[in-house]
């Protein structure tokens, strides 16, 4: 079965909110949100620059196909050398392939198609350069509060350490219980390298999604968490089955080589050229006349190129019904995963307020001397790691939403919340 034909519910710039924002003017020295970085990325990304291009020569060659051909005119002159009686022998003709006339409206097709394809495939690679813009966006912010809650970590770990070390040298702990300490600090300093590691390397990345130089600072805004609404499976993939840019482009694309097949079968019956004669010959006769050229299909019959197109269509056809499962599995993963992680995040979120309260016992405790301090700051420790764990789960949800939105090909916002 063909790939159907989807019906044009929405303008192109509906679909593409995100990589297709209004005009603005965006000032890089100022805190950017999702559509100021989408609409940087979409104007110097290279990736699109490159698209772009390929844009145009789909254009061109769309141009070519509906030209009509231009007709054949060929003349002689024959001088006699050995008879002075005789005139020269002139003969002309015009003639034209009549071949370009019934496979022009096929070939149109198909250059129209391919252009259309082509446009296609550059909104689809906006939208997800846009949503990607924004995934970074949401990571960089993510690491930046992991960043800030390991340093503090570190910190802790490290005053922990250091008053063990000053137990041990009293002679109130032995060396045996100063060793976990010592390793829960390193540990600490080793967490701390990958944030930053991290957070260098998604904001080197955003710059080069956005066609940026890497010494480029960008200031981000505040980005909203991401809803706690719960989608259903069948509804996300029935939206992306109508409006993913990039199935439309492939649909546009079998169309393209439907038409290339038929000019291929058209081309298995002779063509015909006509063209017009005029002569005189050395005699002084003069002749008007009509040729017909045609090929004689005994062997080739052009069987090999239909062979061809026919082949190609299969794979077309194998690659779109490829994308439509990977689609719906990609879906159905993204929104099972953030279903675990919202319950996740409730699991966390429930253990964070009695070990807050906890927390706040124990440094009272030991600010009256009840305690020792060692174990108000253990204690905060273990909650420090309890808030490293949700703000991780926290960006890792706010990427698996901007992804779950790429792969629906529109934005989730448009969506009801399950009930």
């Amino acid at each position: 079965m063909a790939p159907s034909a989807d019906p044009t519910s929405a303008s192109l710039a509906d679909r593409l909110r995100l990589a297709r924002p209004e005009a603005q003017p965006i000032d890089l020295t100022a805190p950017l949100g999702p559509d100021a970085l989408a609409a940087i990325a979409i104007v110097l990304n290279l990736d699109l620059r490159s698209q772009r291009a390929r844009v145009g020569v789909a254009e061109a060659q769309a141009f070519d196909a509906g030209l009509f051909p231009d007709p054949q005119f060929s003349a002689s002159l024959d001088r006699p050398q050995s008879a002075p009686m005789l005139v020269d022998a002139l003969a002309a003709s015009l003639g034209l392939d009549t071949s370009a006339f019934y496979l022009r409206p096929q070939r149109l097709r198909s250059a129209r198609a391919v252009e259309r394809q082509a446009r296609l495939d550059l909104a689809w690679l906006e939208w997800q350069t846009g949503n990607q813009a924004a995934v970074l966006a949401a990571r960089i912010q993510g690491l930046e509060n992991n960043l800030q809650l390991t340093r503090e970590a570190e910190a802790l770990s490290a005053s922990i350490l250091n008053r063990s070390l000053a137990a041990l040298a009293r002679g109130d702990l032995s060396a045996t219980d100063v060793e976990p300490r010592r390793i829960a600090e390193a540990d600490a300093a080793d967490r701390l390298r990958v944030a930053e590691r991290d957070l260098a390397s998604a904001r080197l990345e955003l710059n080069a999604l956005l066609g940026l130089s890497p010494a480029t600072s960008i200031q981000l805004t505040r980005l909203q968490p991401p809803s706690p609404c719960l989608l259903h499976v069948d509804t996300l993939v029935d939206r992306a089955l109508a409006q993913r840019l990039d199935l439309q482009a492939l649909r546009a694309g079998y169309e393209g080589q439907e038409a290339t097949l038929q000019v291929a079968v058209l081309q298995q019956y002779p063509r015909l050229n006509l063209s017009l004669n005029g002569a005189r010959d050395t005699g002084a006769v003069r002749t008007n006349g009509v040729a017909v050229g045609f090929d004689l299909p005994l062997w080739n019959r052009n069987r090999g190129q239909i062979a061809i197109q026919t082949a190609t269509r299969e794979q077309l056809r194998s690659e779109y019904e490829t994308r439509l499962f990977r689609t719906q599995a990609d879906i159905a993963t993204l929104v099972s995963a953030l279903d675990i992680g919202r319950r996740q995040q409730a699991d966390l979120a429930n253990q964070l307020g009695p070990l807050r309260a906890s927390v706040a016992a124990f440094e009272n405790a030991a600010a009256r001397g009840d305690i020792a301090r060692i174990t108000a700051e253990t204690a905060r420790l273990s909650l420090l790691d309890k808030s490293i764990a949700l703000s991780a789960l926290d960006q890792a949800m706010a990427e698996q939403t901007r992804a779950l939105q790429t792969a629906v090909g529109t934005s989730l916002e448009t969506f009801a919340c399950a009930v």
